[in-house]
């Protein structure tokens, strides 16, 4: 299962979800979590007997005060690309839109997003405010890369940020 986390950043946060899944016999898998705006946020996959469901549910909805847990069922990832991972680097001067315009770029070219970081920072010297991006990207057999990657290029042009592109 994959759960979503939520709360009021704190020390403790991570230990006290770990307890509760290790007491229902959980196991911690995968997970990415971050401190982001004074709140931490966090998605983690969790492998759970069935038998404990009900149990792990109920003690996860009483960190309700602490975290707020959403619990989903993965469906697993049966068409996962066999291809090429790309990863995409891109910094800028700060404008709304940048997300939504790199995001429809892979869209178009039937690509899914399995990573994304962005951040902001103060532009040293210039002043104003940098955009920075990462993003990871598996592509399919049938992707194009080279039409991707041109894609990719004008729209750096358009935008007048940096992009690098790496293919693995």
């Amino acid at each position: 299962m994959v759960l979503t986390v939520i709360g009021e950043d704190r020390p403790g946060l991570v230990q006290t979800l770990a307890d509760v899944v290790t007491a229902h016999g959980g196991n911690w898998e995968r997970s990415r979590m971050t401190e982001l705006a004074g709140l931490f946020a966090g998605i983690v996959v969790i492998e759970a007997p069935d038998d404990r469901g009900e149990a792990f549910r109920g003690a996860l909805h009483e960190l309700g005060g602490v975290l707020h847990v959403g619990v989903h069922h993965a469906p697993g990832r049966s068409d996962a690309p066999t291809g090429q991972v790309i990863t995409l680097e891109l910094l800028g001067n700060d404008r709304a839109g940048i997300v939504k315009e790199v995001a429809a770029v892979f869209s178009r070219h039937g690509v899914s997003i399995d990573e994304l970081t962005t951040d902001t920072r103060e532009a040293p010297m210039a002043g104003g405010v940098l955009f920075e991006a990462r993003l990871v990207a598996p592509l399919s057999d049938a992707t194009d890369l080279d039409a991707l990657r041109a894609d990719l290029e004008r729209l750096a042009d358009e935008l007048m940020v940096d992009i690098t592109l790496a293919a693995s």
